[in-house]
């Protein structure tokens, strides 16, 4: 049985966050694609209701959240902690759609103490590859892409501040390391059909030594619209699998 949402404002050195809370179960983390979308993964959140307490929330610049021009990925990474801080939960598990995964991975190595496991829904790249961006864009003008009619408020400053924080993070020669040493269980489910190249998602999954890769076939970037019942099977299964990672003693 899931429980009613509840509204929060968790408050920042400039403003305010908002953010909401979906669910019961293990608390599990969403973040948003873009960067910079305002909320629209209610419908995610709906799928996890019956075995994860779902938080969502707004990252600055965008919609109810402080709008101050602080939209580095540092500032977006402190702001997820303070709203774990907040909550007064313990561990949880940060996932995310599109962009989101990258910025829950980087969640991920800052807070590994806090952090269950990680979840990854259409997204999860650590390149910066102008072969990949060329595919997208080039399959977006020749074949579209359904969104489901999203409209998202948000500064026009967050997206190229937060593109360019995360090719900078890219850049950090430790990274492939850190992320080979990432013991954390760590789901990435794909879509089929996005006219997003997926393999970069394919190589991040082989780099993390307890990660898993799974696409659902036919499905387009925005999975929850045409796919929701195989989504919500993956994404059951992808907290099964973070959950009993952390009962069992990790590999030799």
């Amino acid at each position: 049985m899931t429980t009613r949402e509840q509204e929060h404002f968790v408050p920042v050195p400039t403003g305010r966050l908002w953010c909401a809370t979906t669910g019961s179960g293990a608390a599990l983390l969403l973040f948003n694609g873009g960067p910079g979308c305002s909320d629209y993964l209610g419908p995610v959140a709906e799928l996890l209701g019956d075995v994860c307490k779902v938080v969502r929330f707004e990252p600055r610049g965008c919609g109810r959240s402080v709008w101050d021009g602080n939209y580095d990925l540092e500032t977006l990474v402190s702001d997820a902690e303070a709203i774990r801080e907040c909550l007064g939960i313990d561990r949880w598990i940060v996932a995310g759609h599109s962009h989101g995964p990258n910025v829950a991975l980087a969640y991920a190595l800052r807070h590994r103490s806090r952090t269950l496991g990680v979840i990854g829904i259409a997204g999860g790249k650590i390149v910066d590859d102008r072969q990949w961006s060329e595919t997208y864009h080039h399959r977006r003008e020749s074949i579209g892409e359904d969104d489901g009619n999203l409209a998202t408020l948000a500064d026009p400053a967050v997206n190229p501040r937060g593109n360019a924080a995360w090719r900078e993070y890219c850049r950090n020669p430790r990274l492939l390391r850190d992320l080979a040493e990432l013991r954390l269980p760590c789901v990435f489910i794909a879509a089929g059909d996005d006219i997003r190249p997926n393999w970069p998602t394919q190589q991040l999954a082989a780099l993390i030594p307890a990660a898993r890769y799974v696409e659902i076939p036919g499905a387009a970037h925005y999975i929850w619209l045409t796919h929701a019942d195989p989504l919500r099977a993956e994404l059951h299964h992808a907290v099964d699998h973070v959950l009993r990672g952390q009962r069992e003693p990790p590999a030799p």
